[in-house]
């Protein structure tokens, strides 16, 4: 299973803080997050994103993407290879280990069948 994309889900950063609560998952944010470009790459955790402000942006392995913007909530399952390519916005992320628990580098580099 990959992202999961739900447009219109929520309004205030109170109801995505409170669902990412209800999930039992970790909270970070508010987070303004700079305009970013990076390789492709994977978490060891689930996550999920709420989009505050802005758009965000997401290229997959299969040259597919999902472009989301303010009231959005993006899913994203452990292990899914994944970039972002997004200008600035503003969000709320749920992971759901502890952030001190989280081995480095957090985003990992994708397994290159030799």
């Amino acid at each position: 299973m990959g992202f999961v994309l739900t447009e219109n889900h929520f309004t205030t950063e109170e109801e995505a803080l409170a669902e990412i609560a209800a999930r039992g998952f970790h909270a970070i944010g508010p987070v303004d997050v700079p305009a970013q470009e990076n390789d492709p790459h994977w978490h060891e955790f689930d996550s999920v994103v709420y989009v505050l402000d802005g758009t965000a942006r997401v290229e997959f392995e299969d040259g597919s993407a999902m472009q989301c913007g303010a009231g959005a909530r993006v899913e994203a399952p452990a292990g899914t290879v994944h970039r972002e390519a997004s200008p600035a916005h503003r969000a709320v992320f749920g992971i759901s280990i502890d952030p001190a628990a989280m081995t480095q580098p957090v985003d990992k580099p994708p397994v290159v069948d030799a």
